[in-house]
C-alpha cells in the first residue's frame, strides 16, 4: 500500500485510503436537501428566457425588441447590441480551447445564426409566462442561407460557407479561398511509406460516428445578481467556477474581482458543463433590470443549443507482418466542430495509436465547421471516435493474421519508455497489466452461446494537472474543514480528498469536513476536466494537510519547549522523534487545536500549486453480445472493464466511474445520435426520441481495478473518469462482427441498420 513522501509515490501501509466510507454529501442528495442550480432563488428575482433561431443558417438583417420591452412585466431585453464584439483571443476551457470572438457569437448571434437553437435575444420578466410571451413579440428579419450538416459534405468545394473570414490554419501556403476546414493538424513519426512496404498484410477502412450528447440529467441553470455598485454574484451548475468567472468578466468587460461565482451541486456534466451559455446573459439582464435573474434551460434547449460531442469520419490504414508486428499506421480524422472551430480532433489524434509502440505513424486531423451547435467536451473528448476506428481495424488485422485479439495487442503494446508520435515518452504505465488482467479474467474464457459474439477493445487517455488550490482549517475541537476549488463533478471526489487528508493527519475520515469554496474563498482553480479532479485536487489537499502538520509541529515545539526537529507527527499525534534527546508527552490534534489561541492563533494549511506529473490511464474491455437476426436488436449480455487507475482512493467510486463510462459508451454504440431534418432542424431534442440506455438495456458491468501507481502523485493517483468511455464503441462493434460475421463501420448500430445488413448479407449469400 502507499503513502506520500515528498510529493512522490512511496509504498506504506494505509488505514483510510483504499477503504469505502460513506460519501459526505450522500445524505443531502438522497433526501433532496442538496441545492442544484435551479434550486437557488433570491427575493425579487426575474425569470430569464432566450429567443433561439428557428433556422440552421441565416443572416440577421434586423432585430426589433421594442414590443417585447413594452410588455407589462418585462424588465429587460438584450440582444447582440448589448455585448461588445471580441477580438480573437484563445484560452483553455477544459480539454478544448476557446476563442473569445467565437464565444461571444455563440452566446448571442451577431451577423448570422449558424444553427437551429442559436440564441438571438433574451428577456427578463416577472414570470415565465410573461417572458415566453415577450419572446413571441421580438421580430427578427432573417435571410435564410443554405446549410451543411455533415462533416464530409462541409469539406466539399461547393459546400455552404459558415464563415467568410475562415481560412484553413495549418496549411502552407495559406489557402486562397475561405472554407469550412478551420484547421488541419498533423502528427508523424518515422517513415510510414517504408513501414507499409515492409508489411505482409494491410487493412484500410473508413468509419463514421454521429454527434451524441453528454446526457446529464440536470439542465444548465444559473442565477445572477448584479448590484448597483458594479459587482455581480453568480450561482451556477458548472464544472469550473473560476473559469466561468474569467469568461463572464471578459465578455461583459468587468473586472474579475467584481464577479463572485458560487458553484451549486451539479447533476452531471461529463464535459458538457465546461462552457458558458446563459451565465453572461443572466448577468447582463440583471445589470439592465437591477433585479436578480434566474435562467434554467429546458431539455429541448439543452439539446438544441449546448455542445454535443463531435461526429466524425475516420480513415485508418494498418500494416503488419505475419508474426503480428505493426509496421505502419495512418489515420485521417475529420471532426465536426459545430458552428465555430474547436472540435476534439486534436486530443483524438493524439490518442488514436498511443496504446501501441509503433515506429511509423502519421495522423492527420481536420477541424470542420458545420451548422450544428458548437461542440463541447464529452468524457475523453474525441478519443472514443478514434478508438472505434483504430480498435476495429486492429481487430480485423488480428483476425486476418490468425492471432487472438489480446495477444495481438500485447505484441504491439505501449510500455514505459515508449516514444509517442505526438511528443513525450511514456512514463510508468499499466497498459500491459490491463491486457494481462483481461486475458486472465473468467469472462475471456467463458463459452459463447448460439448467436453470441465477444469483442475486445482498449482505451487510452492522458490526464492533466494545472492550477489548483486548497485550504485546510484546523478547528478548535480537532476536526478539520477542507475547502477545495475542485468541483466534485463525479460525486465522489469530496470523499477521496477527505480520505487523503484524514490519512495525512492520522484522524478518522468523519473528522474531515470537505466543502467546495466559491471564487472569493480560494485562489484560481482550473476546471474539473481531463481526469484532473482527484489527481490535481488530491495533490493540493495533501500539500495543505502537510502545511497544517508543520504548523501543528511548530505549536507543539513551543508548548513543550523542544526543537522542531524533535517533534514527529504520527497517527494524529505529535510525538517525540525517534532517537531524540528531548522527550515529551505526546499531544493529540485536538489538544493542540484547543490551545491554538494561546500559542499563536488559528492553525490552517494552504496549497497553491500548478500541478504537474499527471499519469495517463489505460483500459481493456471485454463484451459479449447477442444479435436478434429477426429484428436487428443487439443485447449486451456481459461486460467487463479492466483499468489501471494508479490507486483507487475510494474503490466503490472508482468502480462507479468505470461502470458509468461503459454505459455511456453502450448508448453511443447502439442508439444515440442527433437526427436533423432536411432544413437542418433537430428532430429529436428530448430523451423520448434521443434514447440513452436505461437499466433494462444493461447487464451488471464487472470491473477490475489495476493499480500501477503514478510515481508523480503522493498516493499514486491516475485520473480514472474518462478512460472507460473510450473502448465500448469498438468492443461492441467487434463483438457484433464476431456474432454475425458482418463489420459495422458506422455508428450507432441501431436495429434497422443491423437488420438491413443481415438481409443484404443473406441476399448476397443466396446469389453466391
Amino acid at each position: 500500500m502507499i503513502v506520500a513522501s515528498g510529493l512522490k509515490y512511496q509504498a506504506r501501509e494505509l488505514k483510510i485510503v483504499g477503504t469505502r466510507p460513506l460519501r459526505p454529501d450522500g445524505v443531502d442528495k438522497v433526501t433532496g436537501r442538496a441545492r442544484y442550480g435551479a434550486d437557488i432563488s433570491l427575493p425579487g428575482q426575474l425569470i430569464g428566457k432566450v429567443l433561439r433561431s428557428p433556422h440552421a443558417h441565416a443572416r440577421i438583417k434586423s432585430i426589433d425588441t421594442s414590443a417585447a420591452a413594452a410588455l407589462p412585466g418585462v424588465k429587460a431585453v438584450i440582444s447582440r447590441d448589448d455585448f461588445a464584439d471580441m477580438a480573437e483571443e484563445y484560452a483553455a476551457a477544459g480539454e478544448l480551447t476557446i476563442n473569445f470572438r467565437d464565444v461571444t457569437r455563440n452566446m448571442m448571434a451577431r451577423e448570422k445564426v449558424l444553427y437551429d437553437g442559436h440564441p438571438v435575444a433574451a428577456v427578463a420578466a416577472t414570470s415565465e409566462a410573461i417572458a415566453r410571451a415577450a419572446l413571441k413579440l421580438i421580430k427578427v428579419d432573417y435571410e435564410i442561407l443554405p446549410h451543411v450538416i455533415d462533416v464530409i459534405a462541409a469539406l466539399r468545394p461547393d459546400a455552404p460557407l459558415l464563415h467568410e473570414e475562415q481560412y484553413t490554419e495549418g496549411v502552407n501556403p495559406r489557402p486562397a479561398r475561405p472554407s469550412n476546414l478551420a484547421k488541419r493538424l498533423e502528427f508523424a513519426r518515422g517513415n510510414v511509406e517504408a513501414g507499409f512496404a515492409a508489411a505482409d498484410t494491410i487493412v484500410e477502412r473508413e468509419f463514421t460516428t454521429k454527434p451524441v450528447h453528454q446526457g446529464y440529467i440536470e439542465p444548465q441553470a444559473c442565477l445572477a445578481s448584479y448590484s448597483e455598485d458594479g459587482q455581480a454574484e453568480l450561482w451556477t451548475s458548472t464544472q469550473g467556477h473560476f473559469v466561468f468567472r474569467a469568461q463572464c468578466a471578459k465578455l461583459l468587460q468587468m473586472e474579475i474581482s467584481k464577479i463572485r461565482v458560487t458553484p451549486t451541486e451539479i447533476g452531471g456534466g461529463f464535459g458538457g458543463k465546461n462552457n458558458i451559455y446563459n451565465e453572461p446573459l443572466a448577468i447582463a439582464l440583471s445589470r439592465k433590470s437591477h433585479r436578480p435573474v434566474k435562467m434554467v434551460m429546458t431539455r429541448e434547449e439543452v439539446f438544441r443549443a449546448t455542445g454535443p460531442t463531435s461526429g466524425g469520419h475516420v480513415k485508418v490504414r494498418l500494416g503488419a507482418t505475419r508474426d503480428g508486428r505493426i509496421t505502419a499506421a495512418t489515420a485521417e480524422l475529420s471532426f465536426q466542430a459545430g458552428a465555430f472551430p474547436g472540435s476534439s480532433v486534436a486530443p483524438a489524434s493524439m490518442c488514436a495509436f498511443t496504446r501501441y509502440d509503433l515506429e511509423n505513424v502519421r495522423v492527420i486531423g481536420n477541424d470542420v465547421t458545420v451548422n450544428r451547435p458548437k461542440v463541447a467536451a464529452y468524457r475523453a473528448p474525441g478519443a472514443p471516435i478514434a478508438a472505434f476506428a483504430v480498435e476495429s481495424a486492429i481487430d480485423e488485422m488480428a483476425k486476418k493474421l490468425g492471432i487472438a485479439p489480446i495477444e495481438f495487442r500485447l505484441i504491439n503494446a505501449a510500455r514505459e519508455g515508449t516514444q509517442t508520435y505526438y511528443g513525450p515518452k511514456l512514463g510508468k504505465i499499466g497498459y500491459i497489466e490491463t491486457l494481462e488482467a483481461a486475458r486472465a479474467h473468467p469472462h475471456y474464457r467463458a463459452p459463447l452461446g448460439p448467436g453470441h459474439g465477444r469483442g475486445i477493445a482498449t482505451g487510452f487517455w492522458f490526464n492533466i494537472g494545472n492550477e489548483t488550490t486548497a485550504a485546510l482549517n484546523i478547528n478548535e475541537d480537532g476536526t478539520a474543514t477542507l475547502i477545495m476549488g475542485t468541483i466534485d463533478v463525479a460525486g465522489g471526489s469530496r470523499a477521496a480528498m477527505a480520505m487523503m487528508v484524514a490519512e495525512e493527519l492520522g484522524i478518522p475520515f468523519d473528522r474531515v469536513r470537505p466543502h467546495i469554496g466559491d471564487t472569493s474563498s480560494l485562489g484560481f482553480n482550473f476546471i474539473t476536466a481531463g481526469s484532473r479532479g482527484t489527481f490535481a485536487g488530491g495533490m493540493a489537499c495533501v500539500v495543505a494537510a502537510r502545511d497544517a502538520i508543520e504548523k501543528l509541529r511548530d505549536r507543539v515545539a513551543r508548548i513543550r519547549e523542544v526543537p522542531l526537529e524533535a517533534v514527529l507527527w504520527k497517527d494524529g499525534h505529535a510525538v517525540p522523534a525517534e532517537g531524540s534527546a528531548r522527550q515529551f508527552a505526546p499531544m493529540s490534534l485536538a489538544e493542540i487545536a484547543g490551545q491554538a489561541g494561546k500559542t499563536g492563533g488559528p492553525i490552517a494549511g494552504h496549497a497553491e500549486l500548478n500541478v504537474q506529473g499527471a499519469g495517463p490511464g489505460f483500459g481493456a474491455h471485454i463484451v459479449d453480445v447477442e444479435v436478434d437476426r429477426q429484428t436487428g436488436s443487439i443485447k449486451i449480455l456481459r461486460y467487463t472493464a479492466v483499468q489501471d487507475v494508479g490507486r483507487a482512493i475510494h474503490p466503490a467510486y472508482v468502480e462507479g466511474q468505470l461502470q458509468g463510462g461503459v454505459v455511456q459508451g453502450i448508448g453511443w454504440a447502439l442508439n444515440e445520435e442527433y437526427v436533423y431534418d432536411a432544413d437542418g432542424i433537430l428532430a429529436n431534442p428530448g430523451f423520448l426520441d434521443y434514447r440513452i440506455p436505461v437499466a433494462s438495456d444493461l447487464p451488471f458491468i464487472d470491473t477490475v481495478i489495476v493499480e500501477v501507481a503514478n510515481p508523480n502523485h503522493p498516493y499514486g493517483v491516475r485520473g480514472c473518469g474518462e478512460v472507460p468511455i473510450i473502448a465500448p464503441l469498438a468492443a461492441i462493434a467487434n463483438a457484433v462482427e464476431n456474432a454475425l460475421g458482418i463489420r459495422f463501420y458506422d455508428l450507432p448500430m441501431a436495429p434497422p441498420k443491423v437488420l438491413q445488413a443481415i438481409d443484404e448479407a443473406a441476399a448476397a449469400a443466396s446469389k453466391a
